[in-house]
């Protein structure tokens, strides 16, 4: 079974902080030199390491140092498919590299109004960009891991000299990415730039999920040092151990607010439209309030990223002043949809699981309901209908 790996990125994330993290927690240097010769490169750059320290804390440094000296020869993303599907590598790290290049360039393609096809990968560097791609993609597999998260990641500031001129700080192609995939960010107060194009397509492209660490066995730790000294140690950690399936856990956000003066009619409406923003639940209770006044405690429970989502709803179908907020640590079961065909259609079945037990399953009541109406037969009917064949043919 595969391993889980989490890369922790106080400083941010680059592709050649990944290759030393990677490295330092035992990729075999020879594994990751090879490389050049693997893809062809090995007339354009050599790899370079050394352990270095950040802050006072030790860490390993991979440089990808390139030799050619032209710079009008820029590699379009057909080009560098043709070379990753041509390398004699694993099939997976091929699939993982292709995705990612896929991905930067749909990002690029769209900051710059371009097919991804016609993309100049100039402002990443072709060369370092394969490099560090593809070698990270072969350090993840050499290294057994089967599924990667990743901690929410710092915008930086600033500006930095690109191949267009001065850009703010992220760039827009790191800005697209995060935008593609929702990602969760933050400013750490450093006015630099943090997330690199290569490193925020690798983490939107191969990470499960961005968060907090999963729950896992820890196995071994890898430091990948950056470029600068910081005000804080510039390394990279990756986490990789043996994942713990009794539960995993999320950080989530609580809203709470009480009203005295809303018609069960708006409460309901309400719900329904944090529902559909993004909402994990939402649920009401009676409460009694000041001057002795019957009311209603509205409680919301969501992404961190859907604060400002359901605070808006919040203010502006209810009648409250003031919204109160936390953050807290929910820890859930897997689980999983799976789909039983009845006679009358097709019905979802929600599966909680601890490790490989199954703990509980649930029929989707809109399933259920929407048949029952249809055959007119009791809901409980189609529920014990569901069960009973998701139970012959799945366990």
């Amino acid at each position: 079974m595969g391993k889980i790996a989490y890369f922790d990125c106080p400083t941010g994330i680059a592709g050649d902080m990944c290759l030393g993290a990677l490295v330092d927690a035992g990729l075999p240097w020879q594994e990751l030199n090879q490389l050049l010769q693997i893809l062809g490169l090995a007339q354009e750059c050599q790899l370079w390491s050394e352990e270095v320290l950040r802050q006072g804390q030790r860490a390993t440094k991979v440089e990808v140092k390139v030799m050619t000296t032209d710079h009008h020869h820029h590699r379009h993303l057909p080009e560098i498919e043709r070379m990753i599907q041509g390398a004699m590598l694993p099939p997976k790290v091929k699939e993982w590299s292709l995705k990612v290049f896929r991905q930067l360039a749909i990002a690029e393609g769209a900051v710059h109004g371009v097919a991804p096809e016609k993309v100049h990968f100039h402002e990443v560097g072709a060369t370092d960009a394969l490099v560090d791609v593809v070698g990270t993609c072969l350090g993840l597999h050499y290294l057994e891991v089967e599924t990667l998260y990743c901690s929410a990641l710092p915008t930086g500031g600033g500006t930095v000299k690109a191949a267009h001129g001065r850009m703010p700080v992220p760039v827009p192609a790191v800005l697209e990415l995060w935008q593609m995939r929702q990602v969760p960010v933050y400013s750490n107060g450093i006015e630099r730039e943090l997330v690199t194009p290569t490193g925020a397509a690798l983490v939107t492209t191969l990470a499960e999920k961005f968060g907090p660490i999963p729950a896992m066995q820890l196995g071994r730790v890898g430091l990948g040092a950056g470029n600068h000294d910081l005000s804080m140690p510039n390394i990279l950690r990756l986490w990789i151990g043996e994942r713990q399936e009794n539960t995993e856990s999320e950080t989530v956000a609580v809203l709470e607010t009480q009203v005295d003066d809303l018609t069960p009619q708006a409460i309901a409406y309400t719900s329904e439209e944090l529902f559909k923003t993004g909402a994990l639940d939402v649920f009401t209770q009676a409460i009694g309030m000041k001057k002795s006044r019957p009311g209603h405690l509205i409680t919301v429970i969501c992404h961190p990223e859907r604060v400002e989502d359901c605070q808006e709803i919040l203010f502006r179908e209810t009648t409250t002043l003031g919204i109160r907020s936390r953050l807290q640590t929910r820890h859930i079961l897997a689980r999983e949809l799976r789909t039983v065909e009845l006679p009358y259609g097709r019905v979802r079945v929600k599966i909680a699981r601890q490790g490989e037990e199954v703990l509980n399953m649930q029929p989707e009541y809109e399933d259920c309901a929407k048949i029952a109406r249809e055959q007119q037969k009791p809901l409980t009917t189609i529920q014990q209908m569901v069960l009973q064949e998701f139970k012959v043919n799945e366990l």
